[in-house]
């Protein structure tokens, strides 16, 4: 089974939850194939002025939400209308989904408070810490 397949089991596989699991997807793709890995996608945060809200991610401490139209500003229209046809969403449901899902998977590929050197995210890491993303898309305890 493959990492993104075992997301994909995590996240759970009904009709409503399909534009999730493709977003679980994507996202992790999207993170791993920025130059520079999970270290890229942060300098872009910080080049927006929202270093301050991945950090928290990355740190041990809370993180801090991002809103859909932030990170937006972040990634760009070009990058969130690929992002969507990977996922098979709509452009417009991409930054809420990431905004719910990113970081929770940065907080998973960062369990130390550190980004991994070569910044991609470790699937052993994530996919033990991702059990908790099916509770934010009421795939949790029935």
């Amino acid at each position: 089974m493959s990492l993104l397949d075992t997301i994909g089991s995590l996240v759970g596989k009904s009709p409503e939850g399909g534009g999730q699991q493709a977003m679980v997807s994507a996202a992790l793709e999207f993170v791993n194939s920025q130059p520079g890995g999970l270290n890229g996608l942060i300098e872009r945060f910080k080049e927006k002025g929202l270093g301050d809200v991945v950090t928290s991610w990355v740190s041990n401490g809370d993180n801090q939400p991002i809103s859909a139209d932030a990170l937006h500003g972040v990634l760009g229209s070009d990058t969130v209308t690929n992002l969507a046809a990977k996922a098979g969403v709509q452009p417009d449901q991409v930054t809420g989904l990431l905004s719910q899902i990113l970081p929770h998977v940065v907080n998973a590929a960062t369990p130390e408070g550190e980004v991994p050197a070569e910044g991609k995210l470790n699937s052993t890491t994530v996919l033990g810490a991702l059990g908790g993303l099916a509770s934010l898309f009421g795939k949790g305890n029935a």
